[in-house]
């Protein structure tokens, strides 16, 4: 996959493949970027609903990689 695009990898989804997408789009390690997600919706706020809409609309790897 392509550090510049982001992404939902086929491979190393927990849910679906938002964190580990941001994750490798921007060269982190996943289990940062998942712990971070998780201790974020603890704070008041919109997360669930943005991890939401990211799940709609990134891509999966395949249709990433065809673009």
């Amino acid at each position: 996959m392509s550090a510049s695009t982001l992404s939902r990898p086929r491979n190393g989804r927990m849910i679906a493949g938002v964190c580990a997408g941001i994750a490798y789009r921007f060269g982190w390690d996943p289990t940062l970027v998942r712990v971070i997600a998780v201790l974020s919706v603890i704070l008041p706020g919109p997360q669930v609903l943005a991890y939401i809409v990211l799940w709609v609309v990134m891509p999966n790897e395949d249709r990433a990689s065809r673009y």
